[in-house]
């Protein structure tokens, strides 16, 4: 073994040994995560917390010992792979994915580091559990429910209420984990909304935020995902029907040597929708 100053430890020169990972696609945890807030209908923003994930997802090889950090790097002496920057190309046969590492080690104070090898992905870290960590971190708006007529101060019976999602709530949000080496990016992506009225009728689900009204279109026409009340709220406490909109979102990772899917979650919004029975005007002749 040869020993030579480097940043003030030691550079260990270890015989390279070939180094078999492989990692599988997490699993979907079998509940779905959810937040819930209640619009202000004035200012229709709220800050959320994206719900808990479930258990982690397996993973084929790749995890050794109970590391510290995120629960994805195995070993207790200190130790991981480390990414090295370098112009020598990918062996034969390799490439484009893998990249050179180090065994990369700080002991009492002393630092060491070993030749580098060429691997398909670093050993010692569980991908499947870093997804999760990262899934954990995504911070998810909530549907900030917007209607025409706007609600302001009520709708009226059977005229059809257009329903959508402002676009600023809408759209994929992502968030990421790492450990040294390896970096697991989840996605969030809203695929659609389901939609409760509080006047006793059923749930509507609708794919996509919802289409907007434009002005200038007939008021009289229905929404291709929308509502028509049929009755009043005076009757109802706080005379006014709870208006819901239930957001879910897909949620996949990607990381080193591919991805994969884990389990939706949803956010959750509501606000106040008053609706006025109409009243006809009757005169006496003149």
């Amino acid at each position: 073994m040869l020993r030579h100053p480097l940043r003030g430890g030691l550079l260990t020169l270890l015989t390279a040994t070939a180094v078999v990972f492989t990692v599988s696609s997490a699993r979907a945890d079998d509940g779905i995560g959810h937040v819930d807030c209640t619009q202000n209908p004035s200012v229709p923003a709220c800050d959320i917390t994206a719900g808990s994930p479930g258990n982690a997802g397996g993973s084929s090889g790749g995890s050794s010992g109970g590391g510290s950090g995120d629960g994805a790097t195995g070993g207790s002496d200190n130790c991981y792979w480390a990414p090295v920057d370098s112009d020598r190309p990918p062996p034969a046969g390799k490439g484009p994915e893998g990249g050179w590492y180090a065994r990369t080690c700080n002991i009492n104070g002393i630092g060491s580091q070993g030749i580098p090898v060429w691997l398909d992905q670093p050993p010692g870290v569980n991908v499947a559990a870093l997804a999760q960590t990262a899934r954990s971190r995504l911070r998810l708006p909530a549907p900030a429910i917007r209607t025409n007529p706007d609600g302001a101060p009520f709708v009226l019976v059977r005229v059809p209420v257009w329903l959508w999602v402002d676009p600023v709530t809408w759209g994929a949000r992502s968030a990421t984990a790492s450990v040294p080496g390896v970096t697991v990016t989840a996605t969030a992506t809203p695929t659609g909304v389901r939609w409760s009225f509080g006047d006793g009728t059923t749930d509507l689900a609708c794919a996509g935020p919802g289409k907007p009204w434009i002005p200038g279109n007939d008021p009289r026409v229905a929404s291709p995902c929308g509502h028509t009340y049929t009755r009043s709220s005076a009757a109802t406490p706080g005379e006014a029907f709870r208006l819901r909109a239930t957001v879910t979102w897909s949620v996949t990772w990607s990381g080193p040597g591919g991805g994969g899917t884990l389990a939706p979650l949803t956010t959750t919004s509501t606000t106040a929708v008053r609706v006025a029975q109409s009243q006809a005007i009757v005169g006496s002749a003149p």
